[in-house]
């Protein structure tokens, strides 16, 4: 699906479903990774993450779209358009729109953590830090003994 057809699909769910136009633009944005779709309060534009529409069809994408388009005619009314608004949370249910998404699982790989291992040489209590640490500025928690690097 195109950018273009995007755009027509929502402007024919929002005459559906609201009864009232869609002026602005739809498009997939492959950047978004934690959400379905947002609204642009600036452009009035709406994004839809692709791997939402085709990890889960197109029932999903119509949820999607029908929740952007609750925060977009509130937001151009002037009314409460944020999720923790009455307007947002009553027109959600008159439109039958979802509240959220499904969840978009992905094997991201992430970097590994790399772990740094201290021990204290008084009383062999260890410690575990995500950044290196200085060992002649810091002292152990418990005894006050000196640190020194695990390998």
């Amino acid at each position: 699906m195109t950018n273009e057809e995007l755009t027509e699909l929502i402007k024919e769910i929002s005459m559906n479903s609201f009864q009232k136009p869609f002026r602005h633009q739809g498009s997939f944005n492959p950047r978004l990774r934690t959400t379905g779709g947002r609204y642009l309060l600036r452009s009035h534009d709406i994004e839809i993450n692709p791997s939402s529409y085709q990890n889960f069809g197109y029932k999903e994408l119509e949820g999607i779209i029908k929740h952007e388009l609750c925060h977009y005619h509130l937001h151009l009314e002037g009314r409460g358009y944020k999720h923790r608004d009455a307007d947002f949370r009553e027109l959600l249910k008159a439109t039958n729109s979802p509240r959220f998404c499904s969840t978009i699982e992905k094997n991201v790989k992430r970097r590994s953590m790399k772990r740094y291992e201290y021990e204290c040489v008084a009383c062999n209590t260890n410690y575990v830090r995500k950044i290196r640490m200085n060992t002649e500025r810091y002292r152990c928690g418990k005894c006050a003994g000196k640190l020194a690097a695990k390998s």
